[in-house]
Order: structure tokens, then C-alpha cells, then sequence
């Protein structure tokens, strides 16, 4: 049973809406996990109060997108192999071992201490309690890089060879393992959790601040949120600069169609925006900076970059979707790294919770890591096509045969149970985020004061205080 172009393009509809579903969860769970970590041990070392609150908090959030991550990710092996049988028996001697390490190495981790870390605060010691959270951050941690690592041999396959019925075997685990593409991949994708996860954290913080209420903690949560969006927004950038060249020379199509380069230049502009006309093979519409994409592209002012007519239309991805994926990333990063440069500007000049305005700014930045994550994902996964295995088999060869219908029909089951867990967990996200971390800590002259200059939270903080019997 031969599968029809619709059945192809349903499947991978159905697989995008899945894993771009998915993969918020694990996002937000490797941010949380470590930002957790991170206040269980200044807890253990520390003993100030307002850390154990905080953790008490943030680990609450964390369970919520630890649960979504799990139920979501389990209906994906199924997907794969109801929907891309072809795709498995290709590739299941390569991937169906790394599948299996990141159960064995991550996700027992993560099971065997997230109830010690969820439910053990208080009944082990504290630096019992911070090695369990220390264990469930690195079980998300690992399990992110046995998925990148799997993801990245679909990208730029190593250490494996066909055979005649089109069956990869391994000749070198680690070639397989760690990729051409592997390290930068999997940096930039852990990079990009971190900073999501200080956004969140900065943005629910924010919000308490702006209604004057548990200020202890809001102050401190908000403060380390920004300073760790002020060292990952900029490192994610010089991330994204090796990921970006790294990608120039294994995958050069891709990068041309994130460019919108048609033709193979020297010194080639950057393309700010444009529109392009796959049919025509050109932009539309463009606003160009001459050299520009050759001085962060290749470093040199007259650098050459392949263009996507080396290549066949057919053997060129989605050009549209990948081009303007790529410039939404960009920009969130850029908005991301200026709001980490404002908040230092407003730290130096006293006035970080202060700034009313501001605190506006961080809480709309709240999703923007997500959104960067998804248009990320889309500019991997679309600019790889038309190959599920880059150079190897093809999308359209790894699909099962399977009816448009029958896709149709569980992509629509999908959609409305998806959107009932979304809807579930922002309910309860939102009861546990609005209630916000309990102010155990005595305040002290300096949170007794706050801001000078911001006087209209006076009587709000004195609610605050009395509420936590201060």
C-alpha cells in the first residue's frame, strides 16, 4: 500500500503538533530543576528562610510541568511507530539504543529522587534533600542530551551505514553518539531552557512585586532571575553564532534557506526581511545589509555561502516557514537580552523593583522562551527536508502506509485531549503562581524601606508584612 502525499503531510503535521507540544514541558522542567537546585542548596548553606519558601514554590510549579513532560512525551514512542514504521526500521539500531540509555540514565534518575525532592523537604536532611534535587535536575539534563544526541544523528548522521535493504547498522557508537552537530545542538537547546526557566521565574516574580505582595521573596526570586538572564541571554547569542556555522558547513541548505540565500555568493547580505518566492527562487520585498551575513556567517567580510539553487527544488525545504522561524528565534533573543540589559541598568541605579514599567516588560517576556524554543525547533526540523535523515532516507520513504483518514482522525483526537491538558495545567499552574511563596523571612531595614523612590507600594508592602505577622 503505497502512501498518498496527503497521508505524508498529515503524519507530519500530526508528529509537529505532538513533539512542538511536548517539547514546552521538557523546557520548562530543565529551567525549574536547576533554578530548584539552585535554592535548595543556598537553603542548605544558608538557612535564610526565604529560600526554603521560594523552593517550596517553585518546586510546585516544577511538578506540574514535570507530570505534562512524562504524559506527553510516552504518547510519542507510540506515534513513531504507528505513523513512521518505515522511519523505525531503519533507524531503530542506531536510535532505539540511545532511546533506552536516556530511560536507564535519566529518567530512573529523575524517578528515583523526585519524591525525595517533592515530598522528603523536612523529613531528610537538607543536604540530603539538595543532592535529590540536584539528581532530578541532572536526570533532566541527561535526559536532554540522549534526545539531542539522537535528534543530531538524524541531522548529521555518523558512525552508522546502510545496508542494502536501507537498514542502518552502528560501525562507532561514539561517532553516532556525539555528531558533527551534537555539542552545539545540544549546548544551544540547554541553554535555551535555562533562559526560559529565569523569564518564567522573573516574570512570576514580577507580577508579585507589581501587586505588592510577598516581597521578600519576590525580590529575591526576581533579582537571581535576572542576573542569570543576564549571563545566559548573551551566551545563547554567542551559542547560537557556533550552532550557526556549524550548520553553514554540515547542512548547508538549511542555512541558506534560513538566510532566504538563493544564490551561492561571496560576501552575501543579511537578509533582515523579505519574502520568499519559492516558485520564482527568489525574495520579495527585501531589506538587505550588504556583507553582513558574511562577517557572522564565515567571520571574513567576502566569505562564500551556498545558496539553495546548488541544490534541486525538490531536495529544498519549506524556504517561508524556515526563514521566518529563524527570524522569530532571533528576535525573541534579541528582546530577551534587552530586557536582561535593562534590568541591570536598573539595578545599578537602585530602582530594579522600582521601575513599575518594568516590571510590566518582565511579565510579558514570561512565554517568549517558548515561542523562541518552538520557532527553533521548526528552523531544525523543517529546514532538514525534504530528509527525516539528512542526506539518507527521505520523509516521504519513512512514512507506514497508512489512510489520510486514519491520520486525520487521530490528529483531531489529539488536538482536543492536548488542548485539555493545556488548559488543565495553566488552570492549576495559575492557582499555584497566583497564590504565590509563602514571607516566613522577618524582613529586614532594607525590605522594611524598599525603594524610596517607589512610594505608592508603602501601605501595600505594610499589608504584606502584617499578613506575614511581621
Amino acid at each position: 500500500m503505497e502512501t498518498s502525499a496527503l497521508a505524508v503531510g498529515l503524519a507530519r503535521a500530526q508528529f509537529a503538533f505532538t513533539v512542538g507540544f511536548h517539547i514546552l514541558w521538557p523546557t520548562l522542567s530543565i529551567g525549574l530543576a536547576w533554578f530548584v537546585a539552585l535554592l535548595s542548596v543556598l537553603w542548605w548553606r544558608t538557612g535564610k528562610p526565604v529560600y526554603r519558601d521560594l523552593m517550596r514554590f517553585w518546586m510546585r510549579l516544577f511538578a506540574l510541568g514535570f507530570g505534562m513532560g512524562v504524559i506527553t512525551g510516552i504518547v510519542l514512542s507510540y506515534e513513531i511507530g504507528a505513523n513512521w514504521a518505515l522511519y523505525s526500521r531503519a533507524v531503530s539500531n542506531v536510535l532505539g539504543p540511545m532511546f533506552m540509555y536516556e530511560a536507564l540514565t535519566a529518567f530512573f534518575l529523575e524517578a528515583g529522587f523526585v519524591g525525595i525532592m517533592l515530598f522528603g523537604e523536612g523529613r531528610v536532611s537538607k543536604g540530603a534533600h539538595s543532592f535529590a534535587c540536584l539528581m532530578v535536575a541532572c536526570g533532566a539534563l541527561f535526559s536532554a542530551t540522549w534526545i539531542i544526541a539522537a535528534n543530531s544523528w538524524m541531522q548529521t548522521p555518523g558512525g552508522a551505514v546502510a545496508d542494502a535493504r536501507g537498514i542502518f547498522h552502528v560501525t562507532d557508537w561514539w561517532q553516532a553518539v556525539f555528531t558533527a552537530s551534537f555539542p552545539y545542538r545540544l549546548a544551544h537547546m540547554v541553554c535555551a531552557s535555562f533562559l526560559t526557566g529565569a523569564f518564567v521565574v522573573a516574570g512570576v516574580s514580577a507580577f508579585h512585586l507589581w501587586r505588592g505582595q510577598h516581597l521578600i521573596a519576590s525580590r529575591t526570586a526576581f533579582s537571581l532571575a535576572l542576573w542569570l538572564a543576564l549571563v545566559l541571554a548573551p551566551t545563547q547569542i554567542a551559542l547560537g553564532d557556533l550552532h550557526g556555522r556549524n550548520t553553514l558547513k554540515e547542512q548547508p541548505v538549511k542555512l541558506a534557506a534560513m538566510e532566504g540565500l538563493w544564490d551561492t555568493t561571496k560576501g552575501p547580505a543579511m537578509t533582515v526581511i523579505a519574502w520568499p518566492d519559492q516558485d520564482a527562487q527568489k525574495n520579495l520585498y527585501a531589506l538587505d545589509i550588504p556583507h553582513l551575513a558574511s562577517l557572522y556567517l564565515t567571520h571574513s567580510w567576502n566569505g562564500e555561502v551556498q545558496g539553495l539553487k546548488a541544490v534541486s527544488p525538490a531536495d529544498q525545504p519549506n524556504v517561508p516557514v524556515v526563514f521566518f522561524a529563524f527570524r522569530i528565534m532571533v528576535g525573541i533573543g534579541m528582546v530577551l537580552l534587552a530586557t536582561a540589559l535593562t534590568g541591570l541598568v536598573l539595578r545599578l541605579r537602585g530602582r530594579l523593583y522600582a521601575a513599575r514599567w518594568f516590571q510590566f516588560l518582565t511579565m510579558a517576556t514570561t512565554p517568549l522562551g517558548f515561542l523562541a524554543v518552538l520557532a527553533g525547533w521548526t528552523v531544525t526540523e523543517a529546514g532538514r527536508q525534504p530528509w527525516i535523515v539528512y542526506g539518507h532516507l527521505r520523509t516521504a520513504d519513512a512514512v507506514s502506509p497508512v489512510s489520510a483518514g486514519a491520520v486525520t482522525a487521530s490528529l483531531l483526537i489529539f488536538f482536543a485531549v492536548y488542548n485539555i491538558l493545556l488548559l488543565a495545567f495553566l488552570w492549576f499552574a495559575a492557582r499555584v503562581a497566583l497564590k504565590g511563596p509563602a514571607d516566613t523571612s522577618p524582613p529586614t531595614r532594607e525590605h522594611r524601606g524598599l525603594d524610596r523612590t517607589n512610594v505608592e507600594s508603602l501601605p501595600r508592602a505594610a499589608g504584606a508584612f502584617e499578613q506575614a505577622g511581621a
